[in-house]
């Protein structure tokens, strides 16, 4: 597959950021889209040698629209001019959590795990009481040094450790976080060769699994709220 391609009509899109445009390029959008799928798939073949969980998913219901909610923004252009995936054991849902990925020009695109999503309040509580009771295993994951050297967890987070845990807890500064996600960033030059992608991606993949592995074990009794 042509990985420059995806690039290309992204960042098209971005200098004709209107729905004119978007509809007059239907054929070229069709033509990065199944571009980007196709990379999923040989990326899931890949990701599969380490982590079987994903194997059966369709690359299509992986991604997200490029469409934007524009309701509530500033910024009324109504396309977001990446293609994203979210590669998770429950496909593109949150939780489980899993492997996403962001094509977006500019040296915007990146890699991430983990949990994006703060809004979920049981997930945040189900996190941070294991996080509390598994330092050790924690503490392992994030000071590997395959991990120190590509990661940093990030995520929003507190002033203060919430009431009802131990302020003084050795990983309080995880504590007081609401979300734990990673992302490895990606320049432009990565997607000139696709096989080269495929290969860094799921090395890197590979290096983030034991921090999913170690929320996942901590939302094993997550219930996603019934729309």
């Amino acid at each position: 597959m042509n990985t420059q391609l995806i690039l290309q009509y992204l960042s098209e899109l971005a200098d004709n950021n209107n729905r004119e445009w978007y509809h007059a390029h239907k054929p070229e959008y069709k033509e990065a889209n199944e571009a980007f799928e196709s990379f999923l798939n040989e990326l899931i073949l890949e990701l599969g040698t380490f982590d079987s969980n994903i194997l059966h998913l369709p690359p299509k219901e992986l991604t997200f629209k490029l469409v934007r909610d524009t309701r509530f923004s500033h910024d009324k252009s109504p396309y977001n001019p990446a293609f994203r995936a979210h590669i998770g054991p429950k496909g593109k849902l949150p939780v489980p959590v899993g492997y996403y990925i962001m094509i977006k020009p500019g040296n915007q695109s990146f890699l991430g795990g983990g949990l994006f999503a703060d809004m979920f309040k049981d997930a945040t509580t189900m996190v941070r009481n294991y996080i509390a009771a598994h330092q050790t295993e924690w503490e392992q994951v994030i000071s590997s040094e395959e991990f120190r050297n590509n990661f940093t967890v990030k995520g929003t987070s507190l002033k203060n450790v919430p009431a009802g845990y131990d302020k003084e807890h050795p990983l309080a500064e995880y504590i007081k976080m609401k979300s734990w996600y990673l992302e490895y960033p990606l320049n432009d030059g990565d997607f000139a060769d696709a096989a080269s992608l495929i290969q860094k991606s799921a090395e890197v993949f590979k290096i983030m699994k034991p921090f999913n592995d170690c929320l996942n074990n901590a939302l094993a009794d997550f219930q996603m709220p019934e729309r």
